[in-house]
């Protein structure tokens, strides 16, 4: 294990805002760097089968601080591996645990294609730079230094609490599943905070615009379109080619678009958003909510990549394969089409529409996996004044409102089994700015550091002695 001394954390923050270089002054803030920097610097994507050594280190920090070994486990599953850890309380509150949420795994990056190298912390004067700074190291850090600072301060919640980090949420949530059918203990939970959904929006002035907890989310799906052909030798062209006809169907899944959708959640969302945002966005964001079946400003939103999932559903080309050698006519050709499908569309309706608009009857369809349904989760009033309490020690006046994630998270499992989540992340920073899964993904130090206290606070007023 490194130690991260006062020295070299200064150094690293030399060129950082002055809030941040008092936070690293810290004890708290040393840790939760030192155990950032441990893990981002371990490539846990899914070729590599690292995560159960993330796992591992988290659950020896959190034993070194005090937390009995017989309350931190780590379950292997298959390659990778869960991270479940106790926080006891005394009971006297009466009331269930509450399970907090990350996943430990990321998705891949190759050097050759970074200006950084993807899994050493790097920085310049405002980010961090590498692989899961933000999805989802950030909140893996951010709640395991948090338990840390906790049980060292003699703190005793007043119900359990529990850390529950996945190890394949990016690949098939095959351990989310886990964790949210399997394990009777974590049935018991009042409700989930999810460290991998929510946060703040910054615009481009840094000003603080709104603060999003996640209730609800979209369907995730996938599946592979094929094209097969009886191929030949490459200095024989057939006027039929699999990859010639996967690119027409690929080019009409481009122009497919798909109705505009709309919840009394998302319309709110809107409204409070545009009121802060201002300008052009910030205008049809205002028609949008008072009117979402103005086409303008539901094509304006639409040219978003941050705010378009949250009017439609949407399907996207990720991946392609075809052909077997350089000198032979491809066989088959196939391309992995992803879609994020509004809560209550049928994912039928929506393969129906991607077959309409494709129009070829020889392309074939096959689903990756089961999609995952899963409810809004209401806002309860406890959850909601302890997260505004966090929120507005660092932006007093920034309205806290619920929202729909466009993408997917852990969450989904545990709404499907009965288990209200919000996504309560502590950062803050502009949309923009969001390179999750992208190349050079980065995160504000100044974002890092602001957050230190969030988690510390949402715990103290959910699980803390009432005064």
């Amino acid at each position: 294990m490194r130690t991260l001394n006062l020295a070299l954390a200064a150094a690293l923050l030399n060129a950082a805002s002055v809030p941040a270089q008092e936070a690293i002054a810290t004890e708290h803030a040393q840790k939760a760097l030192e155990i950032y920097r441990t893990i981002v610097e371990v490539d846990t994507s899914k070729r590599m089968g690292n995560t159960p050594k993330v796992a591992r280190y988290l659950a020896d920090e959190l034993v070194a601080a005090g937390f009995p070994e017989e309350d931190v486990e780590v379950v292997p599953r298959g390659t990778t591996a869960v991270l479940v850890a106790r926080y006891r309380g005394d009971g006297s509150s009466g009331q269930k645990p509450i399970l907090f949420l990350g996943h430990m795994d990321v998705v891949e990056a190759y050097a050759e294609d970074w200006e950084r190298p993807p899994f050493e912390l790097t920085r310049d004067q405002n980010y961090f730079y590498a692989r899961g700074t933000m999805d989802n190291k950030f909140g893996v850090a951010q709640l395991t230094a948090t338990f840390i600072r906790l049980k060292k301060a003699g703190f005793v919640p007043t119900r359990d609490l529990f850390l529950a980090f996945s190890g394949d949420e990016e690949s098939g949530m095959s351990t989310t599943r886990m964790l949210a059918n399997e394990r009777p203990d974590l049935a018991e939970a009042e409700y989930a905070l999810n460290s991998d959904a929510g946060g703040g929006d910054l615009d481009r002035n840094g000003e603080a615009v709104t603060y999003g907890i996640q209730a609800a989310e979209k369907t995730f799906v996938s599946w592979d379109i094929t094209v097969r052909n009886p191929g030949g030798h490459s200095s024989r062209p057939r006027e039929d080619n699999a990859i010639y006809e996967l690119a027409d169907a690929i080019k009409k899944v481009q122009a497919c678009t798909f109705p505009v959708r709309w919840s009394d959640m998302t319309l709110a969302y809107f409204r409070e958003t545009g009121q802060k945002l201002g300008g052009e966005l910030g205008e049809a964001m205002l028609r949008f909510a008072r009117n979402p079946e103005d086409v303008a400003a539901a094509g304006r939103l639409a040219r978003e990549p941050s705010y378009i999932g949250t009017t439609r559903t949407t399907c996207v080309v990720t991946m392609l394969r075809a052909g077997h050698a350089q000198n032979a006519l491809p066989q088959s050709a196939t391309a992995t089409v992803n879609c994020r499908v509004f809560p209550g569309v049928p994912v039928a309706e929506v393969k129906g529409r991607l077959r309409e608009a494709i129009s070829n009857d020889a392309v074939e369809f096959e689903i990756l996996q089961q999609p995952t349904e899963s409810p809004i989760s209401e806002l309860r009033d406890d959850v909601l004044a302890a997260v505004s309490k966090a929120v507005h020690a660092r932006y007093p006046h920034v309205k806290v409102i619920p929202y729909m994630e466009s993408g997917g998270t852990d969450g989904m499992h545990f709404r499907r089994a009965g288990i209200p989540t919000w996504g309560v992340s502590g950062i803050f920073m502009d949309p923009d700015d969001m390179y999750a899964h992208g190349l050079n993904e980065r995160v504000p130090i100044e974002a890092f550091y602001d957050a230190l206290d969030h988690w510390s606070i949402i715990i103290r007023e959910l699980a803390g002695p009432k005064s």
